[in-house]
């Protein structure tokens, strides 16, 4: 009995070491994102990287960080520093690092995956007719509502035009409820309430040509819309704690109770959804209908994965990212409600949350879209932006400062 309980145990102990350097023997790949903690996307990751590591044989060491403080890191960190994936926003941002010769080709890898990733949803991503990025998701700011708050002033529906709006709000502050969160903390937060405003006074081509550095911004219709923004802000539309508060605080206050209305990504449907059926989403209204048409809306596939040309295995990252973000998509679609699909979905889909079942409709019925202005800017345009937006929330510029601001600087 000892000599068997001994042979057990040597097995036990050898196929513990056989696992041990079979697991050793892995290539292993470094990942880089924003998937924290707080994030929507968070369970999707932890779900698809353990299926990608058992699928392609490899293992995943993988790092997120928040939002704001990645974009600092990755733009400063070195090619050498780079990790084997990471991930980029498309548009500029990704386009800085291509132009820097700092993320490998996805072409050749893209072959494999052509049938089931569309070649418009990589647009974004590519540059010199070459391929950059594995594109996840795709979004557009949308206007989430709460009803329950809005029957309380006589509204069964979310305003359809400007001026429904401002009656709305107007009929919320004096009954004493605040119309919107907006982090003041995140300025890219801001920019989900002032880019639609722009948008829909001076038009989507407009505002996408200035965005690509074609266009001007000198236009005495940016510094209206910029103005009347700053109009909602002064007039309370807007909770003044907001300033200081984080995004995960302001929408868990609008999912709370707190406002009528959040303005911000549509990667925010699952949670929003998951809190009740009393929620609805829209878009902002048409400001100047001669310029600008309802289903104009900012977003686009920009949520993606970059393989860095100095890693140590760029061709099976590319491999592993691809496979990676075709999982990632599926369980954001599906689980966590988090996006659409770059992806053509091969799965069941009709678990799909009712707010992102919305948005798809909004999606396909879109007259044009014009890409979040601090991806679609090369890096230091869009930190100048940022600056002079975050002065707009702040009321330390007017319209006129602003417009005259990025015209001196940026043209």
């Amino acid at each position: 009995m000892k000599k068997l309980v001994a042979l057990v145990l040597a097995a036990c102990l050898l196929l513990g070491i056989t696992s041990a350097l079979a697991e050793a023997e892995k290539p292993t790949l470094t990942l880089w994102c924003i998937a924290t903690e707080s994030d929507a996307n968070r369970p999707a990751y932890e779900k698809a990287i353990p299926e990608i590591e058992e699928a392609l044989g490899v293992k995943i060491e993988w790092e997120a960080f928040e939002n704001d403080s990645y974009k600092t890191k990755i733009k400063s960190t070195s090619a050498e520093e780079l990790p084997d994936i990471f991930f980029t926003w498309a548009g500029a941002f990704c386009g800085d690092f291509a132009t820097a010769g700092k993320v490998y080709c996805l072409d050749e890898a893209y072959a494999e995956y052509a049938d089931a990733l569309p070649d418009v949803m990589t647009k974004n991503a590519t540059y010199d007719g070459k391929r950059y990025a594995v594109p996840l998701t795709m979004n557009i700011v949308a206007m989430f509502a709460n009803m329950d708050i809005l029957a309380e002033v006589g509204y069964d529906k979310v305003p359809q035009t400007y001026e429904e709006l401002i009656d709305c709000c107007d009929k919320l502050v004096a009954a004493g409820k605040i119309p919107f969160g907006c982090s003041g903390n995140a300025t890219w937060c801001v920019t989900e309430y002032l880019e639609p405003i722009i948008l829909k006074t001076i038009g989507y081509e407009a505002l996408g040509d200035i965005f690509a550095g074609k266009g001007t911004w000198n236009d005495p219709a940016i510094a209206t819309a910029v103005d009347n923004f700053q109009d909602m802000i002064i007039k309370g539309y807007f909770d003044p704690d907001g300033l200081t508060l984080d995004n995960d605080t302001v929408k868990a206050n609008f999912i709370a109770g707190k406002y009528a209305f959040y303005q911000n990504g549509t990667w925010n449907c699952g949670e929003v959804a998951a809190a009740g059926d009393n929620f609805q989403v829209a878009l902002f209204p048409v400001m100047d209908a001669e310029k600008a048409t309802y289903g104009q809306v900012i977003g686009g596939p920009a949520d993606s994965l970059a393989v860095s040309a100095a890693g140590k295995d760029p061709a099976l990252a590319a491999k592993v990212a691809f496979a990676l973000g075709k999982k990632i998509c599926q369980y954001s679609f599906i689980d966590a409600g988090s996006g659409l699909p770059a992806w053509t979905p091969d799965y069941d889909t009709s678990a799909v949350n009712y707010l992102t079942t919305a948005v798809s409709d909004m999606v396909a019925a879109a007259d044009g879209m014009v890409l979040f202005g601090d991806t679609a800017m090369s890096a230091d345009p869009a930190n100048i932006y940022l600056s002079y937006v975050a002065k707009v929330y702040g009321c330390e510029i007017d319209g006129a400062g602003f417009v005259e601001a990025l015209t001196n600087e940026l043209q």
